[in-house]
C-alpha cells in the first residue's frame, strides 16, 4: 500500500457513465480517493452515505471525492441512483487502479482468509502527493475521520 509522502500513481479508468477519469483531472485540487469492496453492502453503503451527507462540507474544504471498486459501470449507476451519491465512482473491474494504490490484499472474514479490496482512503494534495492514508476506515464517521486528520 502506498504511504504518506508518496507520489500518487497516475491512473486512468472509467466512471459510472463510461467517461475517462484520470489523476490529471484533479491537478491543483485536493482529492479523496476511497477504495471499497462492493456496492450495496452494509459497510460500503454506510461509508458512501457518510461522504454524501457531508459532501458540501468536504467541498467547502476544497476536496473532490472519487470512489473506486471492482464493480461494473452498471452496478455503480444503480448504487449512485439508489443513494443519490453526488460523486463519481470508478469501475475498476481489471483492478488496475486498486493495485496501483496497493488496495488489494489478504483479508479475513468469519475465519476464512481470501484476497480482496482493502477498504482504504488516500488524501492527495494539489501537487499529486499522498498527504494522508486511512487503512482503518470508520465507515459511519469517515468524514470526521478525514477532517480531524487534515486539521491536525
Amino acid at each position: 500500500m502506498l504511504k504518506e509522502g508518496d507520489k500518487a500513481p497516475s491512473f486512468s479508468g472509467v466512471d459510472q457513465n463510461g467517461k475517462q477519469v484520470q489523476l490529471s483531472d484533479y491537478a491543483g485540487k485536493k482529492l479523496i480517493i476511497y477504495f471499497y469492496p462492493k456496492d450495496n453492502t452494509p459497510g460500503c453503503t454506510a461509508e458512501a452515505c457518510n461522504l454524501r451527507d457531508n459532501y458540501a462540507a468536504l467541498q467547502g474544504k476544497g476536496f473532490d471525492i472519487l470512489g473506486v471498486s471492482a464493480d461494473t459501470e452498471k452496478q455503480h449507476i444503480k448504487f449512485i441512483e439508489k443513494y443519490d451519491l453526488p460523486f463519481k465512482l470508478l469501475a475498476d473491474s481489471e483492478k488496475e487502479v486498486i493495485n496501483a494504490f496497493g488496495a488489494w490484499g489478504p483479508k479475513k472474514f468469519m475465519g476464512k482468509e481470501y484476497e480482496g479490496i482493502l477498504r482504504s482512503t488516500f488524501i492527495i494534495n494539489e501537487e499529486g502527493i499522498i498527504e494522508k492514508v486511512f487503512d482503518k476506515v470508520k465507515t459511519k464517521d469517515h468524514t470526521n475521520q478525514i477532517l480531524e486528520a487534515m486539521e491536525a
